[in-house]
């Protein structure tokens, strides 16, 4: 190439930087407004935090002093424990009742719609003092074959069981909300997925456990993490039976000696706080398990292994 060319090149370039057209240099919106908010906010938190630090009637003493009781403690294991077994006496019930809905017979259908018009339609309170009464309407329980020979009897006077009643009262409460949960997972899947499985030759039964629950717990799992976390609340319901062992029974048995139920009642806000937040967590990876596939977003996995292919493929 000539010099002239060259320059002749060199000046085309020149010109077309020069043409072409400047970047803009974007300038984010002042938004003073957000700032005022936030500084508002802190200061009102800030006041009201120096407020109940000097407020003697918080009784912080007392509130470190019980935060790490045995007592309380074992109440939280209680509160635990009830919420746990209710929430299973829960979700297999449920389960069960969403099946009745779903069934083509009306019978089955109607059972479970009475059960769910009388458990969601009742105060969860009223449901557990009925509990509570349930030895005063039964004396005793007797299994076995109708007009026929019985085999086991139970006497319920003597039943002192407050913890086995606020469990099946929860359970059976607790079942009405789930049924309806497990009810709208199974119907978000798409009908033509049991279509394809009942073409594969599968059964009822293996459709759903292979093609239905696997992609309907993407809508079963979060409402079923906050039906935990509220049914771990909701405990504190139990002394209608009355239930004394757990967490707020053990707070109020305490502040109904010392006569000072607001560090007690502190102290039970803060246990619940934290097993909700260790429930919160457990929820958040459930969630996170079950929906793969559903959002377009890689994860670190997926996008180590692009990269890892890619690598491979300029090699060869």
């Amino acid at each position: 190439m000539s010099q002239d060319e060259t320059n002749s090149a060199a000046s085309a370039v020149t010109v077309a930087k020069s043409t072409e057209p400047e970047p803009i240099k974007a300038i984010p919106l002042r938004r003073p407004g957000r700032w005022i908010a936030a500084a508002v906010l802190l200061i009102l938190l800030a006041l009201f935090l120096y407020g109940a630090k000097t407020n003697p009637a918080y009784h912080w003493d007392t509130y470190w002093k019980y935060l790490r009781d045995s007592k309380i403690a074992s109440g939280a294991m209680v509160t635990l424990e009830l919420t746990v077994l209710a929430m299973f006496i829960g979700v297999l019930l449920g389960v069960l009742l969403a099946v009745m809905r779903l069934s083509p017979n009306p019978v089955l259908r109607s059972v479970a719609w009475v059960y769910l018009w009388i458990f969601r339609g009742t105060p969860v309170y009223v449901q557990l003092v009925f509990w509570g009464l349930f030895p005063s309407l039964y004396k005793t329980i007797t299994l076995g074959v109708p007009f026929g020979p019985s085999f086991a009897n139970f006497d319920v006077q003597h039943l002192s069981a407050p913890f086995i009643f606020a469990m099946i009262g929860l359970g059976l409460n607790e079942a009405a909300y789930m049924a309806e949960i497990v009810r709208a997972g199974i119907n978000s899947v798409d009908e033509g997925q049991r279509e394809a499985s009942t073409a594969l030759g599968m059964s009822w039964s293996q459709t759903m456990t292979r093609t239905v629950l696997p992609q309907a717990m993407r809508v079963i799992i979060p409402p079923t993490g906050n039906e935990l976390i509220s049914m771990l609340k909701t405990t504190s319901l139990v002394t209608a039976i009355p239930l004394t062992t757990d967490l707020y029974g053990r707070a109020r048995d305490i502040y109904g000696v010392n006569f000072q139920p607001i560090p007690l009642l502190l102290v039970a806000a803060t246990w619940y706080l934290a097993i909700t937040s260790v429930l919160m967590v457990g929820q958040f990876y459930l969630e996170r398990y079950y929906s793969r596939g559903s959002s377009r977003k890689l994860t670190t996995k997926q996008l180590k292994a692009l990269a890892q292919i890619q690598r491979s493929g300029v090699a060869q």
